[in-house]
Order: C-alpha cells, then sequence, then structure tokens
C-alpha cells in the first residue's frame, strides 16, 4: 500500500468523493475487509457494498488482497491501494488553476493555484516514474515560524526572497548540455488550526476567522497589499514551505519522470 496516490481521472475523482465510498477507501486503508465485513462497519446490505467496491476496483482505488472460505462462499478481501489519496486538478483539466493567468506573490489565490500546479505536476512525474520503475528525486522543507510582528514578516519575506534569488543565480544554468529544469515553490501562510478543517467536509473547505486571526483581520497578507501593512494576530505562526521538483512539461511529464 502507498502512503498517498494523486488521482488524475475525472471518473476516479467522481468515484472517490462519493460519501459511502470514501468511507470504505477509509477502513480498506486500515486492512483489508471483505463486503461482508465492511457491511456491519457501515451499515449497509452486502450486495450494496459489493456495488461500492467494483466501482473502487475499476478505477484502481481498491485492490484484491486475498480470499477465504467461508462455508460454500469464497469471500474477497480487499485492502486500499493507498493510505491516502490527493485529487489532481487534472482531475478537472478544463477548469484547473493556471498560476500564469496573473501574478500575485501577496494573493492568496495565486498561493493556491501555485499549489495546485505542484499537485498536478509532482503527480505527472509520479506516475511516469512509477511506470519506468525508476526513482523521482524530489525535496522538500516544511517548518513553522512565530514572528512577533508584521512587520518581522516582511522582514522574513524580504530575506527569504533574497536569499532563493541568489541561490537560483548562483546555480541556475540555461547552456548546460545535459542539465534538467527544476521548478522551485516556496510558500507562506498562517498556520490553520487543528478542527478548522473537517475531516468529512466534501468540495471546498471552510476555514475560520479564528485561523486567519481576530473577526474582520481577514488574511494575514491581502492580495496587493504591503506586507508590513497585513494585520496579524498576536503571535500569530506561520507555516513555510519551500519544495523542489522537476519541471515536467505538458506533454512530457511521464517520459521524464525517471531520475
Amino acid at each position: 500500500m502507498l502512503d498517498v496516490t494523486v488521482i488524475e481521472d475525472a471518473a476516479a475523482a467522481a468515484v472517490s468523493l462519493d460519501p459511502m465510498r470514501a468511507r470504505l477507501l477509509a477502513e480498506l486503508a486500515v486492512g483489508p475487509a471483505s463486503a461482508t465485513m465492511l457491511a456491519g462497519r457501515v451499515g449497509l446490505p452486502r450486495q450494496k457494498v459489493n456495488y461500492h467496491l467494483k466501482a473502487l476496483e475499476r478505477h484502481g482505488l481498491v485492490e484484491l488482497a486475498g480470499e477465504r472460505r467461508r462455508g460454500n462462499v469464497t469471500e474477497r478481501l480487499m485492502r486500499a491501494t493507498a493510505a491516502s489519496y490527493v485529487i489532481s486538478p487534472l482531475a478537472l483539466a478544463a477548469v484547473q488553476p493556471d498560476p500564469a493567468r496573473f501574478r500575485d506573490q501577496l494573493s492568496a489565490r495565486w498561493l493556491l493555484a501555485v499549489a495546485a500546479r505542484l499537485v498536478r505536476d509532482v503527480g505527472a512525474l509520479i506516475t511516469g516514474a512509477t511506470k519506468a520503475r525508476k526513482r523521482l528525486a524530489t525535496y522538500a522543507l516544511d517548518g513553522e515560524v512565530r514572528f512577533a510582528s508584521a512587520a518581522d514578516r516582511a522582514a522574513f519575506v524580504d530575506e527569504l526572497t533574497r536569499g532563493v534569488s541568489a541561490l537560483i543565480a548562483k546555480y541556475h544554468d540555461e547552456h548546460a548540455a545535459n542539465g534538467r529544469d527544476h521548478r522551485i515553490v516556496v510558500a507562506l501562510h498562517p498556520t490553520v488550526k487543528p478542527g478548522t478543517v473537517t475531516s468529512d467536509a466534501v468540495g471546498p473547505v471552510p476555514v475560520t476567522s479564528d485561523a486567519v486571526g481576530p473577526a474582520g483581520a481577514g488574511p494575514a497578507v491581502e492580495s496587493g497589499s504591503n506586507p508590513s501593512d497585513a494585520r496579524l494576530p498576536e503571535r500569530a505562526s506561520h507555516t513555510p514551505a519551500l519544495s523542489h521538483t522537476p519541471a515536467p512539461s505538458p506533454a512530457q511529464a511521464p517520459s521524464h519522470a525517471q531520475e
């Protein structure tokens, strides 16, 4: 079982978002089970559970783990193919976010578009690397920082920007014959408090005012504003993230996934 798998197919995404099928996936991520075993857990007839399991199996979300005899019946034991699933923007290809449409480093929506592209690209790279049976070279840095003031946050962003830009200038070689492009993403956002995101939410997840500061304060950085002017809750925590992955071209992502 994989830790995480990316769903790129629209039909598979639709199947996984069905509340009952999502419940079955969660049960099967814990361990293999038969339709009879699952029926007692989720409160459905065995035939209904079998119907849902077949739909999940068709899209590669569950797989056969084994069989066992119970009297005159052979039960199929199913398991989830991953402990968790992420739906790629490719599942909604026609309306997927495109960071190239606008670029505003202080816009939370642009950050979301960049993050969506990261999920899409890494998902495509994983798919290609898996098919090629090659390892994929990636890196991610995740941390948390607590700023005493908005001015400190602005200074941090400025220093981070200059530091990363200097590293890019130092190592970037556009004339390298055997070089390979990599994409770098650095993000900074207020930390979401536990309990503000529910596990059973479907669709856009609401974020309460507690997650972004005092009521009426809005996000810590508003689109088009100066970071030093942004309102921050007292001693607010922020979660910075830095990652780099090979940058796939739309037509060549799978074939270039191997490292």
